[in-house]
């Protein structure tokens, strides 16, 4: 991303008393991202809840329910998470039910979102006896692409989620009180205005028999160009349209910028180009880096050859891969130089793992007094625990 670094707060910060690696989120960067999306809920009517599958730090949740209605579920331990630790609306989605788990989670769900038609005929049943007041809703597929990578596309060619309009049985709807698409991932109102005109298009006249329509995730709301005016005059019209209840489900969008992860040089070697092996790992620590991939932002830091000094930032496992890139820096990196990795607090805790049984990084919260404190410390128990 180019242009002024919206990870500004963390640029004049003294990491050096940090033990790392250690992710910190930042309560005042939080909190903008949060008045931004109450914004958006004051001037619209609608509801945003958080998707704990982009963020799921518990110990801000007290921070996020004062602005948020509840939070985006895909698990029965997601569901049971937002449901004893922010203790408001719990909305639920999977590909696929596990009847095993169908009660416990019953026990948790205020809005459940089945993926098929087979599901919900499975289902609906149990949940009739269950004496929940659980809202059901349908996973639909616009069948309309605007994410480039098709790993993160939804609607892209015999996707698994949601269901097309030819296989949509627009007859047997009781019970279903309301729609769900999701299309987007870091994309700006635009992609949305065009994404809501192919869901009304295919399902549009099935909305006069609902009560809700949830749009997904992806929305990248509290970006610096994010076109807010343009998405509250999307949402609502919409809602003014068609007398429905709309819900976003947003989770990076609400940690972008909001947190880092301080990391240290460990040794220096030299392989045709300098390398820092730092004692993180983007493998364990930062999957996405790989995965998407990208290019994260160093504190400090520029493209290869801007300043003086060039390094390769590598990790600490035996994957040959477990590469971040190549960053130039106006002083020589040495051993014990901290290197600060920005916007790390989406996907990143929720993803990780101990690959190579290297530690996961500990989980600070920089206060709004500039203090940092230290919410978790992980060690050979989370290890060992995971494994038999």
């Amino acid at each position: 991303m180019s242009g002024p670094n919206p990870c500004a707060w963390a640029l004049g910060v003294d990491w050096s008393g940090v033990d790392t690696p250690a992710y910190v989120v930042d309560e005042g960067a939080l909190e903008r991202n949060l008045e931004i999306l109450g914004s958006v809920q004051d001037r619209t009517g609608c509801r945003i809840i958080l998707a704990l599958k982009g963020f799921a730090m518990f110990s801000l949740f007290g921070q996020i329910r004062r602005h948020l209605h509840g939070i985006a579920a895909s698990s029965l331990d997601e569901a049971r998470l937002g449901r004893e630790e922010l203790g408001k609306e719990v909305h639920v989605f999977s590909p696929g039910y596990r009847e095993s788990e169908l009660d416990e989670l019953l026990g948790y769900a205020d809005h459940m979102v089945f993926n098929s038609f087979s599901q919900w005929d499975r289902f609906k049943p149990v949940i009739a006896r269950s004496g929940r007041d659980v809202r059901c809703g349908m996973r639909v597929n616009p069948e309309h692409s605007e994410v480039k990578v098709s790993l993160y596309d939804p609607c892209g060619p015999g996707s698994r989620l949601g269901v097309t309009r030819r296989s949509f049985r627009g007859g047997d709807l009781d019970g279903l009180s309301g729609l769900h698409f999701h299309n987007l991932c870091e994309l700006n109102a635009d992609s949305l205005v065009r994404t809501l005109a192919a869901f009304e298009e295919r399902f549009g006249q099935f909305l006069d028999r609902m009560e809700w329509v949830n749009f997904g995730g992806g929305h990248h709301i509290t970006r610096p160009d994010y076109d807010v005016d343009l998405l509250c005059r999307t949402v609502g019209d919409f809602m003014q349209r068609r007398g429905l209840e709309v819900y976003l489900e947003p989770g990076e969008a609400v940690a972008l910028n909001t947190g880092v992860l301080v990391t240290r040089v460990v040794d220096l070697v030299h392989n045709d180009v300098d390398i820092a092996i730092l004692d993180t790992s983007a493998a364990a620590h930062m999957p996405d880096v790989l995965e998407m991939p990208y290019r994260p932002r160093v504190a400090g830091a520029g493209e290869p050859g801007e300043h003086p000094h060039t390094f390769r930032l590598g990790g600490l496992t035996c994957l040959a891969g477990d590469v971040i890139g190549d960053y130039s820096f106006p002083e020589p990196l040495r051993v014990g130089s901290p290197v600060v990795f920005l916007d790390m607090a989406h996907y990143t805790m929720v993803k990780n793992n101990t690959f190579n049984g290297v530690r996961l990084p500990s989980i600070a919260i920089r206060q709004t007094d500039g203090t940092i404190r230290v919410v978790r410390r992980f060690g050979y128990e989370d290890y060992r625990n995971r494994l038999s």
